[in-house]
């Protein structure tokens, strides 16, 4: 697929078929999620990935979103990425924790690399994070910042419609929406 395909086909998938996943995809999904920048180099996050069936159930309990179909996501996928991050090994400037970013540049690699090797996913941070801790023997030190399962696709829905550009991006200053026009002016 194409870099901008495999973005606009990129959809929160929470219909999985129980189908292993397949070990060369998972590889090269990982090692995209390993390419990734992070502050000063320092790779302040690590991936924990679940497909045992008990560990599972804990985590799909951990979920606190208002609705039940995340937590049925990590039921039915036959894995689960969990991205943790130690805070001391990043840093921060003017109170940025930069371990949140550096997560989430991984984390997105590998749901974009997902996408690219035909599976789904479904970024969740609404979680209990002590139950997940507690689950996985994560040590104290390290922060649970999301979670993902991973599995074939049995349903999308539809993505949300697409975000009108004058309204969230804006040229040299607040009060210049950008569009094409602006960006040749």
């Amino acid at each position: 697929m194409q870099f901008y395909d495999v973005v606009k086909s990129r959809e929160s998938i929470k219909k999985f078929k129980n189908t292993p996943i397949n070990a060369e995809k998972l590889a090269r999904m990982i090692n995209a999620a390993m390419m990734s920048p992070s502050w000063k180099n320092k790779t302040s996050y690590k991936f924990i990935l679940v497909d045992e069936k008990s560990e599972l159930e804990q985590i799909s309990k951990a979920i606190m979103n208002k609705d039940s179909s995340a937590a049925q996501s990590i039921l039915e996928a036959p894995m689960t990425a969990v991205v943790v991050a130690n805070p001391d090994n990043s840093g921060e400037v003017e109170n940025k924790e930069y371990y949140l970013v550096d997560s989430a540049i991984a984390m997105e690699h590998f749901v974009l690399a997902a996408t690219n090797e035909g599976y789904g996913t479904c970024w969740i941070a609404a979680i209990n994070e002590e139950l997940i801790k507690n689950t996985l023997s994560i040590p104290k030190n390290y922060k649970v910042v999301a979670i993902t399962p991973i599995g074939e696709i049995v349903e999308s829905k539809e993505h949300n419609d697409k975000k009108n550009m004058k309204d969230f991006v804006f040229m040299n200053s607040w009060d210049n929406p950008y569009s094409e026009k602006t960006a040749r002016e």
